[in-house]
């Protein structure tokens, strides 16, 4: 229960911070055009810290870099976790509804 409201707690907070940038320019602010921008956005992380975790293996990149995109990394795939969650949770509720 606590780690599932640390999840929604840090879901609310990174939206709050990146809430300039949930309409793109040249977007339509669609619901769809948000998910994929986020799935964007969680790709990008992943690669970036695949990238951090490959030079230090290598002995070419920084340890605290490395460990703040891992962070980041992780903390973009909770939250792209906690999003699925809610939203096979809103589908199941809706199958759910009476006719």
């Amino acid at each position: 229960m606590f780690a599932e409201a640390t999840s929604a707690s840090a879901l609310a907070n990174r939206l709050y911070r990146n809430r300039e940038n949930a309409a793109p320019a040249g977007g339509d602010g669609s619901f769809s055009q948000a998910l994929a921008d986020a799935a964007r956005r969680l790709e990008g992380d992943i690669a970036a810290a695949e990238r951090q975790a490959g030079d230090a293996v290598r002995g070419e990149g920084d340890l605290q870099s490395m460990v703040e995109a891992l962070s980041t990394a992780e903390l973009a795939l909770e939250t792209a976790v906690v999003m699925r969650d809610r939203v096979v949770q809103a589908y199941q509720d809706i199958l759910r509804m009476p006719v």
